[in-house]
This record gives structure tokens, C-alpha cells and sequence, in this order.
């Protein structure tokens, strides 16, 4: 850090990365499979984006939800491997205060915009199997817009105010940020005056926003179990509880370890190593991303065939 006063200027604080934290002579070996997710993530899901506004018998809400998803982990991944990676490989560890309380926003901002997705993605099933006569005439194209973009608005407004708690804080000395990206409580614990309000809010936000999406997507398939297990024939039921299927592998991608994290740091901090925290931390940002859309591909048959016609093709022009 250039100054150790009181006053130190914000613009002038760098910080230092260290990665995983006590896995460091094991840096390479880990980038590889990070690395490997890291591109299957962006290039199956931008093929998946693709597919989905290319193809008009895809231009359903269903899909339309997907790419939204797609798109949301495009950008988890994007906003924090590159540097994980440099870090590995490189030990480029340093980053600038500005630049780190950046990318802290960005990841929190497309987490919560995230799970608002999924959410809207089991308010679609929902619609879809208690009342498919009324699926798109309520889910329009206009309706999902709304959707999208009350999602991002949501976010922002819960995770803005994560800049000015950090940037409030008074920094004079402290700069080792144990871990490969830079995330809320890992920049306000560099801090030297109190922090209760940061931890306050780091419960408060995620409270209101990732636990009530958890609520409400727990209440619509209530709803959907409900509803399906009312028809009649077994093999229509298990058509309609097959069309959740994907989406609830995708949640539970999503939300297992993002909670896991959440109570081990609250509640089992002493009794799990760090390095386990960071690790799990890191393959966080690629795992989901890399594994939704082969979800959906393995799972949906109309992606399936998409993805068979735009392959044969590209064999074609070879």
C-alpha cells in the first residue's frame, strides 16, 4: 500500500492476491481444470445464446429465460477467472482498490441478478404446468422483458450500496487479500475501524434477496407437485414433472454451494480449513457456468436437435 495513514488516499491503495492460501505450490495443477470449465462455460453458452435467437421454434419463454441465464454466466465466470488465472500462472496477484471494489460489484450484482433469473425460470414452470392454457398470453415477450429488466434493477440496487460501505471505511495498512477474486468481507476485513455495518448488510442483502428468491422457488414447485400429482395419467405426469427436471438440477448447482459457503463462514469457520473456503469459492464461478448448458442440452430435446442441425451444417461448409 503506497501510504499507511489515516488519510490515505483510495486511488493510491493496491492490494496483493495470494490465490489459495496455503495450496500455492499447487497454483498450476489447480488453474487446469479452472481454465478447462472456464472455456467450456463461455463457449457453450454462447453457443447456446446462439442457437436460442437464432432458431425461431426457440423464441419461447422458456428459452428466452435460458439465454438470460447463459448470459448471466458468461459474465460470473468472465469477471473473475481471467484475473484467478493470472494469479496461478503468472503470481499477478496485484490489483488496485477501484479495480478490486469493481469487480466485487460485478460479481455480487450478476449473483443476485442470477438467482432473480431463476426464480422467473420456476415462475415459467409454474405457469407452464398449473395453467398451460394461459403460458403465453401471461409470459409474453413484452411480460419477459419486464422481468429482465426488473431483475438487473433489483440487483443493482441491493448490491450498489456494497461500494459505499467499503469505500466509507478507513484503510491503513492491511493489504494481503487472501483469496483469488475480490468479494465484499474480504475487502471490508482489511479495514482498520469497524466493520459492523458491512457484516450487518453482507447478512441483511442476501436475506432479502438470494433467500427470498429460495422461498418463493421452493413455493412454486409446492405448487407444481401439487398440481401434477392432480393428473390423471402417469405418463402425462412424469412428461411435466420431466420439463422441471433441468431446472432443478440447475438450482441446486447454483444455490448447494453458494449456502454451504454462506454458513461455513458464519458458523464453521474454525472447524473448515481456508483453503477449502477459497477453492470451493473459485470452482464456484466455473462449475455452474460450464454445466448449465450441457444440462439443458442433455436435457431438452429441441436443443438437442438444434445444436445436431447447426453441427451438420458446419461439416457441410468444411
Amino acid at each position: 500500500m503506497t501510504s499507511s495513514s489515516n488519510h490515505t488516499n483510495l486511488r493510491d491503495i493496491w492490494y496483493t492476491m495470494i490465490g489459495i492460501p496455503g495450496l500455492e505450490d499447487a497454483h498450476t495443477w489447480i488453474s487446469i481444470p479452472i481454465c478447462s470449465m472456464y472455456i467450456v462455460a463461455v463457449v457453450s453458452n454462447t453457443l447456446l445464446l446462439f442457437l436460442i435467437f437464432t432458431e425461431r421454434s426457440l423464441h419461447e419463454p422458456m428459452y428466452l429465460f435460458l439465454s438470460m441465464l447463459a448470459l448471466a454466466d458468461i459474465f460470473l465466470s468472465t469477471a473473475t477467472t481471467p484475473k484467478m488465472l493470472a494469479i496461478f500462472w503468472f503470481q499477478d496477484g496485484g490489483i488496485s482498490f477501484g479495480s478490486c471494489v469493481s469487480q466485487m460489484f460485478f460479481l455480487h450484482f450478476i449473483y443476485v441478478a442470477e438467482s432473480a433469473i431463476l426464480l422467473a425460470m420456476a415462475f415459467d414452470r409454474y405457469i407452464a404446468i398449473c395453467y398451460p392454457l394461459r403460458y403465453t398470453t401471461v409470459l409474453t415477450p413484452s411480460v419477459i422483458g419486464k422481468i429482465g429488466v426488473a431483475s438487473v434493477i433489483r440487483s443493482f440496487f441491493i448490491c450498489f450500496p456494497l461500494v459505499f460501505l467499503v469505500y466509507r471505511l478507513t484503510y491503513c495498512g492491511k493489504n494481503i487479500i487472501r483469496h483469488s477474486y475480490c468479494e465484499h468481507m474480504g475487502i471490508a476485513r482489511l479495514a482498520c475501524d469497524s466493520i459492523k455495518v458491512n457484516i450487518y448488510y453482507g447478512v441483511i442483502g442476501p436475506l432479502f434477496s438470494t433467500c427470498l428468491d429460495v422461498v418463493l422457488i421452493i413455493i412454486s414447485y409446492i405448487f407444481i407437485l401439487c398440481s401434477v400429482f392432480r393428473i390423471a395419467s402417469q405418463d402425462a405426469r412424469l412428461k411435466a414433472l420431466g420439463t422441471c427436471g433441468s431446472h432443478v438440477c440447475v438450482i441446486l448447482l447454483f444455490y448447494t454451494p453458494a449456502f454451504f459457503s454462506f454458513f461455513a463462514h458464519r458458523f464453521g469457520g474454525h472447524n473448515i480449513p481456508l483453503h477449502v473456503h477459497i477453492l470451493l469459492a473459485n470452482l464456484y464461478v466455473v462449475v455452474p457456468p460450464s454445466l448449465n448448458p450441457i444440462i439443458y442440452g442433455v436435457k431438452t430435446k429441441q436443443i438437442q436437435e438444434k445444436f445436431l442441425q447447426v453441427f451438420s451444417l458446419s461439416r457441410k461448409f468444411c
